[in-house]
């Protein structure tokens, strides 16, 4: 009786261990919880409410929709009537093509890596090279490294060109009002109502601002060009380059790529959706949306640019006449639309530099909110700063645009379809190689002649 008993116990106990071990994969609640409360890590994606079709295109649209669209009258400016209205599209099927790479390696890496449901666009391009060729593998830490530090560039400038954006339509404002103060002062009004929701660690009670955000937006898009078109009789388009030289075509290059560039998005998106195979499907919502995105793009730039011609600004609201009330009711509108939007890109560029920021600082583990709290002043005012030193809007936009814009959304995708290509034997094809070799070429030719163009530009504004 006293063995059968001891065999219970010793069958109990193995029981209990195989459940322990069971459990050990997700024994850290606290991280868990971090990623979903702070972070926003994947754990979050998967428990938070599972968008519609409808709903997951309507957030690529506003991903895709803010300071860039109404940049479009300079885009075309610098490309031209024809060449911007040609190339744009050609740009947007590059996009979306990578952006279908950059999905098919996350779903190849979720795959092969186990207890792991979603990976973020850094994470997607270290397990790939993870998973990679041998020679390759080392560099997988170093890819995640990269594809961060251009993404923070990135959400740093979208930042610093709001300030911009906000500061030139509330300076005319003011201005015509009599009230004359520098365009460096008004940048400072702003910073306050900037920074205050900026502090806040959780974006739930920064993300029902969005909305009206998008709304405050639209309408200055549509009252911009309402204005436009009843401004008189619509120039000839005869007048108006139809194609321009290689230094603007650098600058147009630049400008297009900062208004297309949402794919840090297109991961998180596509897991929250309640079918993410509709995400990609041929008439899903990347193609539909992108599709309505470069129409809407075109036409705003088209308008923009035969209306104003070579005095268009960085900015199509920047050319309204400031005399007229509703023109400045609608100048107001449209920099409340940004401001309201700084809060949201400002949450994405401190959700990847807080976590490494945690784990090598012991003040930040032993005081987490406090420590968030000042890295994201000192963000604040750094994005501030930059904003304040180079106030030129349309050059910040080609400038960020050129370099980190083109090498995510152009550069990484296609090297990681390489990497997983080589895994396969005669994966890598001829027709693959030479698609790839040609998205690399313009990309490259993009990021060297834009990013050129744009600091020299730059320079000749300070002198």
């Amino acid at each position: 009786q006293q063995q059968r008993s001891k065999q219970k116990e010793i069958e109990a106990a193995g029981e209990m261990g195989s459940r322990t071990l069971e459990i050990t994969p997700v024994e850290n609640p606290d991280k868990a919880q971090e990623a979903a409360n702070v972070e926003g890590g994947p754990q979050a994606k998967k428990r938070g409410h599972e968008t519609s079709n409808l709903e997951a295109a309507t957030h690529l649209f506003k991903g895709s929709v803010g300071a860039g669209l109404f940049a479009m009258g300079d885009c075309f400016k610098n490309g031209g009537l024809a060449g911007a209205t040609i190339l744009l599209p050609i740009i947007a099927v590059m996009c979306v093509h990578c952006e279908r790479m950059l999905i098919r390696g996350s779903v190849l890496a979720v795959e092969r890596t186990p207890g792991v449901d979603f990976l973020d666009y850094p994470e997607t391009v270290e397990k790939c090279f993870e998973y990679g060729p041998r020679p390759l593998r080392r560099m997988s830490r170093v890819m995640k490294l990269v594809v961060e530090m251009f993404l923070c560039v990135t959400q740093f400038g979208f930042c610093a060109i709001y300030f911009v954006f906000i500061t030139e339509n509330l300076h005319q404002v003011f201005q015509q009002n009599g009230i004359d103060i520098s365009m460096s002062m008004v940048m400072l009004i702003t910073l306050l109502p900037a920074m205050i929701p900026s502090l806040m660690t959780n974006l739930k009670y920064i993300s029902p601002v969005s909305l009206f955000a998008n709304v405050a937006l639209l309408f200055g898009l549509i009252a911009t060009l309402t204005i436009a078109f009843s401004d008189g009789p619509m120039p000839p388009v005869a007048d108006r380059n139809l194609f321009t030289n290689g230094s603007q075509l650098a600058l147009f290059f630049g400008t297009a790529l900062f208004s297309y560039e949402g794919i840090a998005l297109i991961l998180p998106l596509r897991n929250s959706m309640r079918k993410p195979e509709n995400f990609s499907s041929r008439f899903g919502v990347l193609n539909s949306t992108m599709f309505l995105t470069t129409a809407l793009f075109i036409f705003t730039g088209f308008v923009s640019y035969v209306r104003w011609g070579e005095d268009v600004a960085g900015s199509i609201t920047l050319n309204l006449v400031v005399e007229d009330v509703f023109s400045q009711v609608v100048k107001v509108v449209a920099a409340l639309g940004v401001f309201l939007g700084y809060p949201i890109q400002f949450f994405v560029m401190i959700k990847i530099l807080w976590p490494p920021m945690k784990r090598s600082n012991n003040c930040a583990q032993k005081y987490p909110i406090t420590m968030q709290v000042c890295l994201r002043f000192v963000m604040v005012m750094l994005t501030f700063g930059v904003a304040l030193v180079v106030p030129q809007l349309n050059l910040f936009i080609s400038l960020i645009g050129a370099l980190c814009s083109t090498c995510l959304a152009f550069v990484i995708p296609v090297l990681i379809d390489f990497v997983i290509r080589a895994q396969v034997p005669k994966g890598l094809g001829v027709g693959a190689y030479i698609k790839n070799i040609f998205i690399l070429t313009v990309a490259v030719l993009g990021i060297v002649t834009g990013t050129y163009q744009s600091i020299v530009e730059i320079i000749k504004e300070f002198k």
